[in-house]
């Protein structure tokens, strides 16, 4: 499956973000051919993972795969943890902060060819990552074929009930950089809606953040669907099956 080119060529040549996640601070934004500005919170992103974050990973389920991992926080706290974590990103810059921080990361788009396809135990979508391509049902079209049978996909969204797609550009408060390309904000109903052919498996809030949890549909699902808590906060992390999907390096 071939990357949307915009998309990618855009973040991974985008100097404001590349010079944000070097310094650890912003401004940067996505804006709108309208002007309207997305604030992204790097300072937050080029930290250490929060209690909110580590809630997230907490729920995690064996081999992860974090898509669009920017700087690398939740990837080098579950390497931390001793667990087996790939993040990929299309940004040189992000790759490179987040192998210094001891994580292992691609330089890669997530509609590329990748290691361990079909063998992940959980693919992470966070910091507002489901937005990646502008198409959410292409998104979670691609997630599912990164995942094993039944596998967990968690997903960040917005806060608020919204669901649309936009063109922007990466900006601090002087440069645009690159050319737009396609970008989507999703409200949990709005994910919920377009998640045809998952089973959800929790959604939650905290710290002002929301998050939601879905299954790809398991081998046996046409039959009956097998009976899962609604919050896997409680369920410990599984030990993967055979072959990790992660790659030596």
């Amino acid at each position: 499956m071939s990357a949307p080119p915009a998309t990618a060529l855009a973040w991974a040549s985008a100097d404001p973000y590349a010079a944000a996640l070097r310094a650890g601070r912003g401004p940067l934004f996505l804006r709108r051919s309208d002007g309207w500005l997305l604030p992204l919170e790097v300072e937050r992103w080029c930290a250490r993972a929060d209690r909110v974050d580590r809630d997230v990973l907490d729920r995690c389920e064996g081999t992860v795969l974090d898509v669009g991992c920017g700087p690398g926080r939740l990837v080098a706290e579950l390497a931390a943890r001793g667990r087996a974590v790939l993040g990929i990103d299309v940004s040189e810059a992000a790759v490179d902060h987040t192998v210094r921080l001891g994580g292992q990361a691609l330089r890669r788009s997530v509609f590329e060819a990748l290691p361990g396809e079909g063998r992940w135990d959980t693919v992470l979508l966070m910091d507002g990552n489901v937005g990646i391509g502008g198409d959410p049902r292409a998104l979670l079209d691609r997630a599912a074929e990164l995942l094993r049978p039944g596998g967990l996909l968690i997903a960040e969204t917005a806060p608020a009930d919204v669901d649309e797609r936009v063109h922007v550009r990466i900006t601090d408060t002087h440069t645009a950089a690159g050319a737009a390309f396609p970008w989507a904000r999703l409200g949990t109903p709005a994910l919920l809606r377009h998640a045809r052919g998952w089973e959800r498996a929790g959604q939650w809030t905290a710290g002002g953040r929301t998050f939601v949890a879905l299954r790809s549909r398991s081998a046996s699902s046409s039959a009956e669907p097998p009976k899962r808590t609604a919050l896997i906060s409680s369920q410990r992390a599984r030990k993967p099956s055979g072959e990790s999907p992660v790659p030596d390096r």
